[in-house]
């Protein structure tokens, strides 16, 4: 009974922390940053700006990138990547997300673990990855916070 008794507790503990993580996680989105907004502002914005810039092979595309994103998470991590998207259209000054924005924004906005399976799914679509290049020899932890400038040098 006692065993039973400390690994309920030892359950209940962990499913609490991991629980607290991610609440924590969001918080730290939330929080206002040097210019007055949060990550999740500028996100809302991006996502609102280029709203209207989206096609319906654009957002296939999306989906099927996001595809191997646990279901619970798939929301959010579509959000993510579609407001670096945006943010990555606004830059150039484009009248519609095209595909190039797609896997740039992609790239900027997900971890290097992820650009296996974009390489993958880019073989697949017969789309050379070559003109991507300087963007996945970045790591997301090198240009998370600072990624604009950087980006802006590899185009340079």
């Amino acid at each position: 009974m006692g065993t039973l008794l400390v690994l309920w507790g030892f359950l209940l503990i962990s499913l609490m922390a991991i629980g607290g993580f991610f609440m924590f996680r969001k918080f730290l989105k939330k929080l206002p940053k040097d210019d007055g907004k949060s990550v999740m502002d500028w996100e809302e914005y991006y996502i609102k700006k280029t709203l209207h810039m989206w096609e319906v092979k654009e957002k296939a595309l999306l989906e099927e990138l996001v595809a191997p994103v646990p279901e619970l998470f798939r929301d959010v991590a579509k959000h993510t990547i579609a407001s670096k998207i945006g943010h990555v259209a606004l830059e150039k000054n484009q009248n519609r997300i095209t595909q190039e924005s797609i896997i740039e924004g992609y790239i900027i906005a997900t971890p290097k673990r992820d650009h296996k399976f974009l390489r993958k799914k880019l073989k697949e679509k017969e789309i050379d990855v070559a003109p991507y290049e300087h963007l996945f020899t970045l790591s997301k932890s090198n240009y998370r916070d600072n990624w604009q400038s950087k980006y802006r040098k590899t185009k340079a």
